[in-house]
């Protein structure tokens, strides 16, 4: 399933530590009958993950609230304790962005967002996306269409096709 605006997300369930056990989180419970901001990205403490993206939703976190999102969450194929520690090093959920593992790629899969590069040990990654989902029915969307760069899939881009 691409990412189509006026599409209804899928079932997908994500994974993250809590109180040192690996907990469920259904995207569901995100997004039904809410606003969500979802992004994605292919690697906790990779290069342009770690120093463009994830920090642009972590500074406009606040900005989201403001235009009545109730959650901002970043998605990327990574084992949970993977995500604990960037969140820890990052403090993303101090600053209002849950950090959420699609461990097997099951949503990324889903969505069509699937890319390998085996060199770097890349298998099934997500490819960079942001979306807005007003109650799971996506209602704006971006794609990058180069690897290693954020231009397309920015917080503020996204900002600015939310209405308030």
């Amino acid at each position: 399933m691409p990412l189509v605006i006026g599409q209804n997300l899928p079932d997908a369930n994500f994974c993250r530590i809590v109180d040192g056990d690996v907990g469920q989180v259904a995207l569901r419970s995100l997004s039904a009958g809410k606003k969500l901001v979802l992004f994605g990205l292919p690697g906790a403490f990779t290069r342009t993950c770690s120093t463009q993206h994830l920090p642009g939703f972590v500074g406009a976190a606040g900005d989201f609230r403001e235009k009545g999102v109730n959650h901002v969450v970043c998605v990327s194929v990574n084992d949970p304790w993977v995500i604990q520690a960037w969140d820890a090093a990052t403090g993303a959920g101090k600053a209002g962005v849950d950090l959420l593992a699609d461990a097997d790629a099951a949503f990324t899969i889903a969505m069509g967002l699937q890319f390998s590069a085996p060199a770097v040990g890349f298998i099934n990654r997500c490819k960079r996306f942001s979306l807005f989902a007003d109650d799971g029915v996506i209602r704006a969307v971006n794609l990058e269409t180069e690897r290693g760069v954020c231009d397309l899939t920015t917080a503020q881009t996204l900002l600015a096709q939310i209405q308030a």
